[in-house]
């Protein structure tokens, strides 16, 4: 899904509001999100997961094209980590019926 089309679903899903006012309540939350990481913060959205930067050190690489040796310098890296509710989202098609049967009467 794009950024668009989220904005088209959630104006969709909300008929009170108009498409630009969605647009900037969708822009304001992923500016946040980026203001965020840039500084080094830990942005937590309960049920979906968390997103937190990473250091990455200097390395050596190759081109793959040319094979040469390449220095690859250090950089900050964005990692995702999906909470537990949406990896069994994600996994529940996986799942046979039975087993979704004793996971719910294990409640």
């Amino acid at each position: 899904m794009i950024r668009s089309e989220l904005v088209a679903r959630i104006a969709a899903q909300n008929p009170h509001l108009y498409a630009r006012e969605v647009e900037g309540v969708v822009d304001t939350i992923l500016d946040r999100i980026a203001s965020a990481l840039a500084d080094g913060d830990r942005v937590e959205l309960r049920g979906f997961g968390a997103f937190s930067t990473r250091r990455t050190k200097a390395r050596a690489g190759r081109n793959p094209r040319s094979g040469d040796r390449v220095q690859v310098a250090a950089k900050t890296t964005i990692q995702f980590n999906p909470s537990k509710t949406m990896k069994a989202r994600l996994n529940l098609a996986e799942i046979s019926p039975e087993d979704e049967a004793a996971r719910l009467l294990a409640r």
